[in-house]
């Protein structure tokens, strides 16, 4: 149930957070909420992670794309209902997997993904992003503490 719930909640949050962006920003245009720090964009992503191989946006990079995302959905439910998983674990994985899903999502509806958060310190900026990236972010730092502590007790 913690899975469903989180994942869901997940999806949810990042879905209406991108409809609210896009009916209520203009694309490419910065909207600062935090002068110096933080701004909400419209940007969409054609490529993976932070724009990577979004130069290219061709109808098989697409694909590929989609289908990665795809079989770590896969993989991911297959991990959580064929293994017994502790508490931390499981939220992890909810995480990532409402993250993947709801970017999935936004590259079978529009063969992009929609960013929108800016985060900066003066003319530093971190590639925008959105609650889909940040929850699979940080169900992918979860799994990491969770293997690396696991792997700490074992040895």
């Amino acid at each position: 149930m913690i899975f469903v719930t989180i994942s869901a909640i997940i999806i949810v949050a990042d879905q209406i957070t991108k409809y609210v962006i896009s009916n209520n920003i203009p694309f490419n245009v910065s909207d600062q909420l935090v002068p110096g720090f933080l701004n909400l964009v419209h940007v969409r992503n054609s490529g993976a992670a932070f724009g990577i191989f979004a130069h290219n946006s061709s109808l098989f990079s697409r694909g590929a794309l989609s289908a990665v995302s795809f079989m770590a959905l896969i993989i991911t439910v297959w991990i959580v209902t064929s293994q017994r998983l502790d508490r931390s674990s499981l939220v992890g994985f909810s995480l990532f997997f409402g993250g993947a899903a709801g970017n999935f999502i936004d590259r079978l509806l529009f063969g992009e993904v929609i960013d929108f958060i800016d985060v900066h310190l003066g003319d530093l900026h971190w590639p925008a992003f959105n609650i889909a990236d940040s929850a699979l972010t940080i169900g992918a730092v979860i799994f990491c503490i969770r293997l690396i502590f696991t792997r700490q007790v074992n040895s």
